[in-house]
């Protein structure tokens, strides 16, 4: 059987398995089913690691990668299955926007199609298993791309961390129709967080693109590449390093242990904007400025608008629909705009805010006021 079919099935039965026996006040997770690799962790400390694991002690015991992590929770409750590294991602940091990335992947599920898993692909659903970290979440959709969507891992990780591409007018056109089409396909799982990545072949890391994880890397003369969060966690001769530097935001770094080369972030992200015709795919994208001419010139009317159009006239002062169109209430009038004017200064304030909820207000607050951000202040 080719070695991609093997890695397919097995992944189809770990799923299918994690979902049939995981019960309410029973849990199941299968830390580590693969051809290319192992997961070793536990609820213990790193010394702990080679006491418990008794074949890390065995002299014959020998690898060309290892992925290491340890971190505490910080939003989750600790447990065995979300201690790291998980199965094909160690993270330090959090995934800010979890909840809407969770959510449109199960969104997503209903329309998702696959020429290589076929009527199996339901199998695999839900993507994102229950009761994880954010860690956990990211690592079951990163292993998903990278096994149902034909993509290779740097690949899947360019999709779901992109750079600050919108503004960037330094970026290369392949680059740019890139991320315009991944952003079309997948949200950004955006940090703080620094990411490292395995599946058996490649191995790397990449700095989300808000860049406040660090991330130094050594590469010696013997071909050694070490990379951590900080100096001194591999003790090196100073005489062996050849290259000394750091990851950047929304930059990667990568290892083809087939190829037997380190690859840089504009080798690496070039390479692989150049794969596909994205530029080409985008030009068949329906906007919904597009919807909206079609809808105008099939009534004859003019794109601009409508003839005719009559500007009703308001009060001047709080009642201007200029301020409601730019954001301010009346809140922000009294509280922020006035003692600007009558003192010549910014009003103090604190961080705690004792104003009532939205729903409670008497000032008419703006509607993203009825909501609040959910993420972990770190």
């Amino acid at each position: 059987m080719p070695e991609d079919d093997l890695i397919r099935k097995i992944f189809v039965l770990r799923k299918r398995a994690t979902h049939e026996l995981t019960k309410e006040g029973r849990r199941f997770y299968i830390c580590s089913l693969s051809t290319k690799t192992i997961v070793y962790k536990g609820l213990f400390t790193s010394d702990q690691l080679w006491a418990y694991y008794t074949d890390l002690m065995n002299p014959k015991f020998d690898t060309y990668l290892a992925l290491v992590h340890t971190r505490f929770s910080t939003n989750t409750f600790p447990s065995w299955e979300r201690a790291h590294p998980l199965r094909v991602l160690a993270h330090n940091g959090e995934i800010n926007t979890l909840r809407g990335n969770v959510n449109l992947m199960k969104a997503r599920e209903g329309v998702m199609k696959s020429d290589i898993f076929g009527s199996d692909l339901k199998k695999l659903y839900p993507v994102v298993e229950p009761n994880l970290s954010d860690s956990g979440s990211c690592d079951c959709v990163l292993e998903f791309l990278t096994v149902a969507s034909g993509r290779n891992l740097p690949e899947s990780v360019m999709t779901m961390v992109p750079e600050a591409w919108q503004n960037d007018k330094t970026m290369s056109q392949e680059k740019r129709d890139f991320y315009n089409f991944a952003a079309c396909t997948m949200e950004p799982w955006d940090g703080p967080a620094l990411i490292s990545f395995t599946d058996g072949r490649y191995i790397g890391a990449i700095l989300d693109r808000n860049g406040l994880r660090p991330s130094r890397f050594y590469v010696t003369r013997d071909n050694l590449l070490i990379m951590a969060s900080e100096v001194g966690v591999y003790d090196v001769d100073p005489k062996d390093v050849i290259l000394k530097s750091r990851l950047k935001p929304g930059r990667m770094l990568l290892v083809d242990t087939q190829e037997k080369a380190l690859i840089q972030d504009v080798e690496l992200k070039s390479k692989i904007a150049r794969s596909r015709p994205h530029g080409e795919w985008l030009k068949g994208q329906i906007m919904m400025e597009d919807l909206r001419h079609a809808d105008l010139l099939a009534k004859h009317l003019p794109l601009a608008g409508v003839h005719g159009e009559v500007i009703k006239s308001h009060k001047q002062g709080i009642l201007d629909p200029r301020l409601s169109m730019f954001g301010y209430t009346t809140e922000h009038i009294h509280m922020i705009l006035l003692p600007m004017i009558k003192n010549k200064k910014e009003a103090l304030g604190s961080m705690g805010n004792d104003a009532p909820l939205a729903c409670l207000s008497r000032f008419q607050p703006l509607p993203y006021e009825y909501f609040k951000q959910l993420f972990a202040q770190v």
